[in-house]
């Protein structure tokens, strides 16, 4: 039962135990808490006593409401948590409905075990893989954009009511097919050659994988202070973010990995269904998967390291990509943003990438280059080269030169050599991405996309600019093996499109204007 020396009563309470935050009473706060309205109550009991020096910076951290907390003067504590801002009512003695306590779990040693807040599920692994369907070519200086599309306040609004389960799925469903038919129209209308969902059902375009895995959950980021070796650090950079730190979750595996239900393949059919342009998928890549949900103190529940995670991820993703190509999807794009971290980073200062969700440490650069080629070699595996096209990121996501990720792809061009994909689609208008020249040193059959607009900078729609640039790109790799494309995508973040979708649209429709003049 709710704590009578409260002055308020919770909606909802539970019973941690002795569990401390960096022992999982994080994830079970963030299970009761996200089915909450706004400024309702959660009550927290603990015998913990670290609890009291971390909860209250984690309420900061994310603007939830340390309304009071009680203790009997010994063990036991009381903590009274609001969702957002709490409201004081009228009648504080109004009754409200507490949840049943939840018991600690602990292991055969003694020690506190973090606990799973959802079941452990039987994977399924399919015996075989489909076969690719056929599929629209893509045209010589074919023109489209990398995937992600300003998304509308009010689909954000249903993503995040729906990613904390207070909206159903098919109420939310509903409201991203219309946020969907607006980005592929727009497109349409841009007259690009390729289309894709604007990927308006991600909330993140990484970490939605794990939301649809089995065993595995989402976690808001701020809930992984504990696990961090330096919080305040952690906590100033998360505070710097162009989003608020809690909206962006990230996947925690607690159990073998496995896809009983799709990550894209929905989108892709749902886009199919709406226009007859090639429709062009974007998947997260295996190794920037790793990196974000390999996690010591998480992860490590359910693998021993992550190599072995990294074999299954490898597995879901080939299901979901066997099975794009089998429905007809004309180009599958593997992100893998962070190799261009790994070169251009350094170790340990490196180790957090926010914009992709990759907070896992790594290890030397030849090491983790040859980790992420041989991730990659499993994934394509089989796979019509064509059909497939690797993306890579150069600090998009942060205007500050200070940090960006600086230097031309030399240093990666023995990892794209040996990736056996149809299509390199990488920024070229950024001047981080230094001279484009050193890529005449990639295999002549593979095709070459060049950014050749930034849809950040205040000129990205200087047409003269992007003939030059589009010029310089056919003489150099050769009119038949070029594609064009902005430098990334237009919605770094699900809460911060980079412009509006007018913009976007425009900046699409100048690149399809001048390709078509220069011919």
């Amino acid at each position: 039962m709710p704590d009578v020396h409260h002055p308020y009563p919770p909606v909802v309470s539970f019973d941690g135990g002795d569990l401390d935050c960096g022992n999982g009473l994080l994830l079970l706060i963030r299970k009761h808490i996200d089915p909450l309205d706004r400024g309702q109550l959660l009550q927290i009991l603990s015998t913990e006593s670290s609890v009291a020096e971390d909860l209250p910076s984690w309420c900061r951290l994310t603007g939830n409401e340390l309304v009071d907390v009680w203790s009997d003067g010994a063990r036991q504590r009381s903590f009274l948590v609001a969702k957002g801002a709490f409201v004081a009512p009228p009648d504080p003695g109004a009754a409200a409905l507490a949840a049943a306590p939840v018991a600690p779990a602990h292991r055969a040693d003694g020690r506190v075990a973090a606990p799973i807040t959802q079941p452990i599920v039987d994977v399924v692994v399919p015996a075989t893989l489909p076969a690719p369907a056929a599929a629209a070519p893509i045209p010589a200086r074919a023109v489209f954009g990398l995937g992600s599309w300003p998304r509308p306040r009010w689909l954000l609004r249903s993503l995040h009511e729906h990613l904390e389960g207070r909206v159903a799925d098919e109420e939310f469903d509903a409201v991203a097919d219309d946020a969907v038919r607006l980005a592929v129209e727009a497109q349409v209308r841009a007259g690009v050659d390729l289309v894709t969902d604007g990927e308006q059902r991600r909330d993140n375009y990484a970490a939605f994988v794990g939301g649809l895995l089995d065993n595995c959950q989402l976690i808001p980021i701020t809930d992984l202070l504990p696990y961090v070796d330096d919080p305040e650090t952690f906590e100033r950079e998360l505070a710097a973010l162009d989003v608020p730190a809690g909206d962006i979750r990230h996947p925690a595996p607690y159990g073998p990995l496995g896809r009983s239900r799709p990550f894209a393949l929905h989108e892709a059919a749902f886009a199919s269904s709406i226009t007859d342009r090639p429709v062009k998928v974007a998947l997260p890549g295996p190794y920037l998967l790793t990196r974000t949900m390999w996690m010591e103190c998480i992860s490590d529940r359910a693998y021993a390291d992550r190599e072995h995670l990294a074999t299954d991820l490898v597995r879901v993703l080939r299901e979901e990509l066997f099975a794009l190509l089998a429905a007809g999807v004309s180009l599958v794009q593997i992100d893998e943003p962070v190799l261009t971290e790994v070169v251009h980073g350094s170790v340990g200062q490196g180790g957090r990438t926010f914009m992709c969700g990759a907070l896992g440490e790594r290890g030397t650069t030849e090491a983790e280059l040859a980790f992420a080629r041989d991730l990659l070699q499993e994934l394509l595996r089989g796979v019509p080269p064509e059909r497939t096209a690797l993306h890579l990121c150069r600090g998009n996501w942060t205007p500050d030169d200070a940090v960006a990720l600086h230097g031309d792809y030399g240093p990666l061009l023995g990892v794209l050599r040996d990736v056996p994909v149809g299509l390199y689609l990488l920024e070229g208008c950024t001047p981080r991405a230094g001279d484009l020249a050193v890529l005449a040193a990639l295999p002549e059959e593979r095709r070459i996309g060049v950014g050749v607009i930034d849809q950040k900078h205040p000129d990205h729609a200087d047409r003269a600019a992007i003939e030059r640039r589009m010029r310089g790109a056919m003489d150099r790799f050769g009119r038949d093996r070029v594609v064009f494309h902005p430098d990334c995508g237009f919605a770094t973040f699900a809460d911060n499109p980079i412009v509006d979708a007018a913009t976007a649209e425009a900046v699409l429709r100048a690149l399809v204007d001048v390709r078509n003049a220069v011919g």
